[in-house]
């Protein structure tokens, strides 16, 4: 398959309290092909409609290939090297993995062959890993980031938040 244009261009999404139509509606408004999941655990006990097996089966009925790249990606490690003093995930040291590094050259990878988001469950990019891990490698590797909000608008720079 050939690249599509802008293939240095990744998308990112949070599910939120969305419903399953809405949510595949904002994928499709954006022409987002294939959804990387990058929650440690893909599960939702609020909006059980965005647990793993659920999701894929939702994705792959409009069309859109579901990956799942948590355990790479994930935000919330396990290995207490991975956190910091207060127990709040490392970002820095998680990067530095090999583990994480080849997720983000899988989650890449993929960008490059068709239109790719990759998806956790919060809302806000500011206050998720997605802005402040994911974002922050693929930016440093020379990838654009469009965070798709709740209301479908585009948010290419996220504010960094004082606390």
């Amino acid at each position: 398959m050939a690249a599509p244009a802008g293939a240095d261009e990744l998308w990112s999404i949070g599910h939120s309290n969305h419903e399953i139509g809405r949510f595949i509606a904002l994928l499709r408004g954006h022409g987002i092909a294939t959804l990387a999941d990058v929650r440690t655990a893909p599960f939702s006990r609020y909006s059980p409609q965005f647990n793993r097996d659920a999701l894929a089966q939702s994705l792959a009925a409009a069309g859109i290939t579901y990956v799942f790249l948590g355990r790479e990606l994930g935000g919330k490690p396990e290995a207490s090297s991975l956190r910091g003093p207060s127990g709040s995930p490392d970002y820095d040291a998680i990067a530095a993995t090999a583990l994480y590094r080849a997720g983000l050259a899988r989650l890449m990878a993929q960008g490059r062959a068709q239109r790719t988001a990759f998806m956790c469950s919060e809302g806000d990019p500011a206050h998720c890993h997605r802005e402040k891990l994911v974002a922050r490698s693929l930016r440093a590797e020379g990838w654009r980031v469009r965070h798709i909000l709740a209301d479908g608008t585009i948010q290419a720079e996220v504010q960094a938040t004082l606390w």
